[in-house]
């Protein structure tokens, strides 16, 4: 779990360039529009639209984007048909990933989706191939300050409602039902503490390292690429990558 939880860290913690927010608030944007669609556009009676805004302010999207963007799925939900595809397969050296799409053309990001994997050695599986190696669990990462007691935030996230809590030099990490994720979440916030990301994760049970440094740049370029593509929301691993691989 360590190499996978650093790799997302990292992500979380790094300043972004403007043209990766960008591509960062437009699938936030999306994941907006498919929340709306399910359970409307007020926030207050719609959890899971809840649980995105937190995603986008963790990624310090401007509360502007974001009342923009649902009023935007609100207006055009009978011009925009998105759906939710979730993809599975191996990249190179047995590494398991987990691809989670939103697309208005189902047929493209399939296409799309099976050029990264074919690009990089990796294939493309049937649903539930590689699945049961992860488990679906709430993650919320906060920044740690030299003024926080482990002992005392364990405490904390547990009396609300957490599983557990994992400590990083620079991070305490905690996990939760999936079903308990915002109610955890707004436990937290209610008590002061922000987040440098906040979702819903893949987590893998156990992680692969890679064998040589030709699988290794394999494995991160597929990635890289699939990241990349604008359908794509999502992309989780269990690939141990190497800290200094994963910061560039």
């Amino acid at each position: 779990m360590s190499g996978h939880s650093k790799w997302h860290n990292i992500a979380a913690k790094k300043g972004k360039t403007d043209a990766l927010r960008g591509k960062i608030f437009t699938k936030i944007g999306r994941e907006i529009a498919i929340a709306v669609r399910e359970g409307g556009s007020n926030p207050e009676s719609n959890s899971k639209l809840r649980d995105v805004i937190a995603k986008a302010k963790s990624n310090n999207m401007p509360n502007d984007n974001i009342q923009r963007s649902i009023k935007k799925a609100a207006g055009e939900l009978g011009n925009v048909d998105y759906e939710t595809i979730t993809y599975e397969g191996y990249a190179p050296g047995g590494v398991a990933v987990i691809v989670e799409t939103i697309t208005d053309n189902r047929n493209r990001t399939a296409s799309d989706v099976r050029h990264c994997f074919a690009k990089y050695d990796g294939s493309l599986g049937v649903t539930g191939s590689v699945g049961f190696m992860f488990d679906k669990k709430g993650v919320l990462v906060i920044e740690r300050t030299a003024d926080m007691d482990e002992d005392e935030m364990m405490m904390t996230v547990l009396d609300a409602g957490a599983e557990d809590m994992s400590t990083e030099d620079d991070a305490f990490e905690v996990y939760t039902d999936p079903a308990d994720f915002s109610t955890v979440r707004e436990a937290l916030e209610g008590q002061g503490i922000s987040f440098l990301s906040a979702e819903v994760q893949m987590v893998p049970q156990n992680t692969v390292t890679p064998a040589d440094e030709e699988t290794l740049t394999k494995i991160q370029k597929m990635l890289e690429l699939l990241e990349d593509n604008d359908d794509v929301q999502n992309v989780w691993h269990n690939a141990d990558l190497p800290e200094e691989e994963e910061e560039e």
